[in-house]
């Protein structure tokens, strides 16, 4: 069971409601139901976390903006005839594990949807890139099974109700040194680059990254990501030095995009990373790399026109050379367009904040689901 401490109560005590999420074991996965679960427990609903110990931590550790702690929790006997209700939130990947809850007389199952494209597909779909490359065909006939399990459940979509993650008050009180690094910059002048948590590149690819980086001429650079030691970069970290960092393990991200240096963000446009960004009023230089970043893109930066694209999906199999990576940061940091992509993702990032507010049409969606489930 998690708890949080100092959050937000809003008024509710339902001692008679309790919650289970069950999240699908990747980063980008924990992360949302994580997130998910700090905006619920301000509702004085207890929420077990049902995961593996690993990436229990693994999420903890890489969360922001929560003071959350989840401690071990010993299974009991399940009791149908108990007085509590028992909420069921699991990711739609995850259909299949809780597939036997809707034999329960106390539970009530709700399926978790990170993102629902169908609802975007009729303004866009002449833009929206097929799904083919996108991920492994085993992992698709995965995906694929678990459809059949999602039939007896409820949706929740992210685009009624998120974003979940903070968009205020996000430090923590040990800071990485990064943060430190950024605090010496001039406000917006520095590039954010990470392409998640799962992306590798080639060797060639990496240095020309690097050499486009490096040959920016107006702001600074500060990289995140697996840049391996390899020979290719040797002295790259040395020639950067006093104008950007590297940054090896993982980041804080959250802080890092609400760092007032930060202009820009290089990015594989994993969901989360799209939200934080917007959330954040950064704009986005998107270089998709698989799963759903191929269309998030599409949404980013033709539907939203909040980022510019660095590398086009249809061009997956080509190398991204050193002078295109180059002529993406000089538009994002220094031309019109660029600035006008700023202003729109301002006045977005506002519009959201606003939508979580009291009386915010985001969380009227929260209160009303929680009304629902505590009925």
């Amino acid at each position: 069971m998690a708890n949080q401490q100092q959050h937000q109560n809003h008024g509710l005590n339902k001692t008679m409601v309790a919650m289970v999420m069950v999240p699908f074991p990747a980063q980008g996965h924990l992360n949302q139901l994580l997130h998910l679960l700090g905006l619920i427990l301000a509702y004085n609903i207890p929420v077990h976390y049902d995961c593996t110990f690993t990436h229990n931590r693994q999420a903890l550790l890489r969360v922001h903006g929560w003071d959350l702690k989840i401690p071990p929790f010993l299974t009991s006997s399940p009791n149908p005839n108990a007085p509590h209700k028992i909420i069921v939130i699991n990711d739609s990947l995850m259909g299949s594990v809780v597939q036997d809850l809707v034999t329960i007389p106390n539970a009530e199952s709700y399926t978790f949807h990170t993102l629902e494209l169908d609802r975007y597909s009729k303004i866009i779909t002449k833009d929206l890139p097929s799904l083919e490359g996108c991920s492994t065909t085993e992992f698709m006939t995965f995906i694929d099974s678990q459809v059949k399990f999602q039939k007896e459940t409820r949706t929740i979509e992210l685009s009624a109700i998120g974003p979940f993650n903070p968009v205020r008050n996000i430090g923590s009180n040990k800071r990485h040194k990064c943060l430190e690094w950024l605090d010496k910059e001039s406000p917006n002048l520095v590039i954010y680059v990470s392409f998640g948590t799962t992306t590798a590149m080639e060797d060639e690819q990496i240095k020309e990254l690097a050499i486009g980086l490096e040959k920016t001429d107006k702001g600074d650079v500060f990289i995140n990501g697996e840049l391996r030691k390899a020979k290719i970069l040797e002295g790259f970290e040395e020639r950067i030095k006093g104008r950007g960092m590297v940054v090896t393990d993982w980041a804080p991200q959250l802080e890092i995009l609400g760092h007032p240096s930060i202009s820009g963000f290089m990015s594989h446009c994993g969901w989360n990373s799209c939200m934080e960004s917007i959330i954040m009023r950064v704009l986005v230089a998107a270089w998709p790399m698989a799963s759903d970043q191929p269309r998030n893109t599409v949404l980013i930066t033709k539907f939203l026109k909040v980022g510019i694209v660095v590398k086009d999906w249809s061009c997956r199999d080509e190398l991204v050379t050193s002078s295109i990576v180059e002529k993406a940061m000089k538009l994002l940091m220094a031309s019109e367009e660029g600035d006008e992509i700023r202003q729109r993702i301002v006045d977005l990032g506002d519009a959201i904040g606003q939508s979580i507010e009291e009386g915010g049409v985001s969380r009227m969606e929260l209160d009303s689901f929680i009304t629902h489930i505590t009925r």
